[in-house]
């Protein structure tokens, strides 16, 4: 098997760049891409999860190869999965086309669809795992964090100046990053299932939180559920953007929250109050997500709301734009997080940065996140 390892390889490498292409479309389903090759290592099909409830990547690249598949090897992102949910078990697929050798990255989690490898070897077929496995599930970090962790994996992005100020003293922001930073904050959105933004957000700003990408139409954008953290239902009226019907929306307002102006604008959440009284319980309101098949969230809120997730330890990435600008004065990127002394400073692993225009995107993760938990 050694001389065909690097045909593997590339195409375990065309996998994850197939199964990038499903971000946004398959929760609260993984991404997963496929390659298959014949006998003599040549790519014969390709595909990839492309939505919720539709054929699993596995399908997609078995269809296109046909008889060609048989005896061949399938090159995917995750163990294919045992059981029947919407769709049928690609293990079982992957057996009656003829597959005779699985090469797959990353072990499937999730209990009710693990064992395909076993089911695959029982079989008869060559089975491998871990190819490539770290980029892989670089690519799913979402929902794999999602299945391990019982709630939605949480991005929380930032845009602030290079002083940390996310406005003026006299509360303008407009604009602080470049067109070249918001449109990746729209690509962003485009790849969540959900964008939460606080009351001072709703406020301060009328966000209107759907998604626009260039180049392509509304029917090509998932757009994400928009969450508004609302604890007293002070902060959305009729009429503000984030009711207007492109996207669906919910309003988390605390259990005691006279809410009655609210019913028929958008759906209510009610959820406890924290445990210090101060806005909403924040696991309180993940669970609530996941619960509604949310896996990923894009937490856009303004100071006090990201406090409050860093201090719930639920920031699972942050990606912060950087502006090459000072104001010297205004509110800060980050409120009250429950840190007091240098020693419980949350400190970050940088895995990225990049250029977007005049401005710096900086990629990080919480230090106590960056070992993949399956380990």
């Amino acid at each position: 098997m050694a001389a065909r390892a690097p045909v593997e390889t590339a195409a375990m490498r065309r996998a994850i760049e197939l199964a990038a292409r499903g971000l946004g479309h398959t929760s609260p389903n993984p991404v997963v891409g496929c390659v298959v090759l014949d006998p003599g290592g040549r790519t014969v099909g390709e595909g990839w999860h492309q939505r919720a409830g539709g054929p699993h990547a596995e399908v997609h690249a078995l269809r296109a190869a046909g008889e060609r598949a048989r005896g061949g090897t399938a090159v995917v992102t995750l163990e294919p999965c045992n059981h029947t949910g919407r769709t049928g078990p690609c293990a079982r697929a992957l057996i009656d086309a003829g597959i005779a050798r699985v090469v797959y990255a990353v072990s499937d989690p999730t209990p009710a669809a693990t064992g395909g490898a076993v089911t695959l070897a029982e079989a008869g077929v060559d089975v491998e795992g871990g190819l490539l496995a770290d980029e892989a599930a670089a690519g799913n970090e979402a929902w794999l964090t999602a299945v391990l962790r019982r709630r939605p994996f949480v991005l929380w992005k930032y845009a602030a100046t290079l002083d940390g100020r996310i406005a003026a003293a006299d509360g303008t922001s407009r604009w602080i990053s470049s067109p070249e930073s918001r449109a990746d904050v729209h690509r962003l959105r485009a790849a969540a299932d959900a964008v939460i933004v606080g009351s001072g957000t709703a406020r301060a700003d009328d966000p209107q939180l759907g998604a626009r990408i260039s180049g392509l139409s509304d029917d090509e954008i998932s757009q994400p559920l928009r969450v508004v953290v609302d604890s007293g239902a002070t902060a959305v009226k009729a009429g503000a953007r984030v009711l207007d019907g492109t996207a669906p929306t919910l309003i988390a307002v605390a259990e005691d929250a006279d809410a009655a102006h609210l019913e028929g604008l958008a759906p209510l959440l009610r959820l406890p109050r924290a445990a210090d009284g101060r806005g909403l319980s924040i696991p309180a309101l993940l669970q609530a997500l996941y619960e509604r098949d949310v896996r990923s969230v894009l937490l856009e809120g303004g100071p006090t709301l990201a406090g409050a997730f860093l201090a719930a330890q639920a920031v699972d990435k942050v990606v912060g734009y950087l502006a090459p600008v000072l104001l010297g004065a205004g509110p800060a990127a980050v409120g009250d997080a429950g840190i007091t002394t240098i020693a419980q400073a949350l400190r970050l692993e940088v895995t990225g940065t990049e250029r977007l225009g005049p401005d710096l995107r900086i990629t990080a993760t919480p230090l106590r996140h960056s070992r993949h938990e399956e380990n």
